[in-house]
């Protein structure tokens, strides 16, 4: 197969890396030279040239141990999943764990944090890292693991950058059959709907059947369903079970409350939410029957709509439009979020944003840390502090709300990121955040990560963490 970047192309891109790095100006911001970007907050403008990564989009090689079956992969750091499940799945493996949306980077997964739903017994990417190239602050590729330089290893995920940017990631792998058997469970409430949560994380399975894979979609306090996945070998289609297809005219989302029980090839599994940005294409009109059919399918990815959505925000068109629609009365505000907290106060969670925000659908995907040699040994990582053997649920809800035209800024944002520290969860910072400073400070350890940066990046040349999650910059 030729599919592999190689050691030497790589190699070559690190040092065309090093060389824009040189070229930045002191005191300027250090930034990727990317054109995609599945950040949710906006930053400051900039003319200072930027990081050049265009040659580190690649794999460079996959090692398949033929005795044992175990594997590996070395990825660049701007590789995207879409790229890098296309190499593993050709060798039938996928990494341990495969973010919703195909743009994400594993690079961009590892240092501000992914999920998808093998979570709850995969963990999170950065915990399936074997190794790592990290091009620091101060201009040097340092090697990494949690036996060499482990300081940098450990902090590393939800830096966002503030340490460095990673070049070359060695991530296991894991056997990927073809096919995907899905049941759409239903719950009444959300009490039930945690307490299956917590006896299916347990148990892996569900009276009897194996559950690969769990995620779930709340429409509504009283209908929610959870999605358990079960990976085979066995074509679903010799028993008579059609194979479904979410790419073409239909919705993937509908699905869930349409039908009982579901089949799809492992590649569109993976992919099922990256169609219509799980529910989000409704906003462009991708839903439409009659602009689905003339939408083409290259272009029904969420890549798209993520700049469809940034020349929103570059011309404010959906701002002035609601302004003249509601004539000055209110105003609406973005909350794009993604939450977690412990399974035991999901119910209580969920009642709260029903009363307070009133979004649906909402996305529910547990997880825990990993434990790859059972109870006990798990990884501590220090700029997002889950615990271990407890099972969390992320919660993530992507939309706008009405406001009062005086509310102030991030008026919603700020009663979720309340009430998730109440209740003992975290909030991810891939989009907008309006802690103050001590509290950020308290919940994602800055303490710790001023210690790191001072070594990796002596000279302070990487923005901080409060400077580019709340300040934007």
């Amino acid at each position: 197969m030729n599919d592999l970047v190689g050691h030497q192309a790589h190699d070559d891109a690190v040092r065309r890396l090093r060389a824009s790095y040189d070229a930045i100006p002191d005191g300027a911001p250090v930034r990727l030279a990317k054109r995609t970007t599945n950040l949710f907050r906006p930053r400051d403008a900039t003319d200072a040239p930027g990081l050049d990564v265009s040659g580190l989009t690649g794999v460079i090689s996959v090692d398949i141990d033929p005795a044992s079956g175990e594997a590996t992969a070395d990825v660049q750091g701007m590789c995207t999943y879409e790229d890098l499940v296309a190499v593993t799945l050709a060798r039938g493996y996928i990494p341990y764990v495969v973010p919703q949306l195909r743009t994400i980077t594993l690079g961009g997964a590892v240092t501000g944090l992914g999920i998808e739903a093998t979570s709850f017994r995969n963990g999170l990417p950065h915990e399936s890292v074997v190794e790592m190239d990290v091009f620091t602050g101060a201009g040097e590729v340092v090697t990494c693991s949690r036996e060499v330089e482990s300081d940098l290893f450990l902090a590393f995920p939800n830096s966002y950058g503030t340490l460095g940017y990673s070049t070359r990631i060695r991530i296991l792998l894991e056997k990927a059959p073809g096919w995907v058997r899905l049941r759409h469970l239903r719950f009444d409430d959300t009490v039930a709907a945690a307490t299956a949560i917590a006896r299916i994380v347990a148990d892996r399975s569900d009276h009897g059947t194996r559950v690969d894979a769990i995620d779930g979609t709340a429409f509504s306090p009283g209908e929610i369903y959870l999605t358990l996945a079960e990976f085979t070998d066995a074509d679903p289609s010799t028993t008579g079970q059609d194979v479904s297809d979410y790419t073409g005219q239909q919705v993937y989302y509908r699905s869930v409350r349409e039908r009982s029980t579901d089949a799809l090839t492992m590649a569109d599994y993976l992919w099922r939410w990256d169609t219509d940005w799980f529910w989000c294409s409704g906003a462009f009109g991708a839903q439409n029957p009659l602009i689905r059919r003339v939408w083409p399918r290259k272009y029904r990815r969420s890549d798209v709509y993520q700049r469809i959505v940034g020349l929103d925000t570059k011309y404010a068109l959906a701002h002035k439009l609601d302004r003249i629609k509601r004539n000055g009365v209110a105003k609406r505000e973005r909350v794009i979020q993604d939450i977690e907290v412990p399974v035991d106060r999901l119910a209580e969670f969920l009642t709260w944003f029903d009363d307070e925000v009133g979004m649906r659908p909402v996305w529910l995907c547990p997880l825990r840390l990993r434990e790859p040699d059972g109870p006990g040994s798990t990884t501590r990582w220090p700029l997002y502090p889950l615990e271990p053997s407890t099972t969390y649920v992320n919660v993530g809800f992507w939309g706008t709300v009405a406001v009062p035209a005086d509310a102030p800024a991030g008026m919603v944002n700020r009663r979720v990121e309340d009430q998730v520290h109440a209740l003992g969860g975290h909030k991810s910072l891939y989009s907008e955040a309006f802690y103050d400073a001590d509290t950020f400070a308290e919940l994602y350890n800055l303490p710790h990560l001023a210690e790191v940066k001072s070594t990796y990046d002596p000279k302070d040349r990487l923005t901080g963490l409060y400077e580019k999650a709340v300040k934007r910059r």
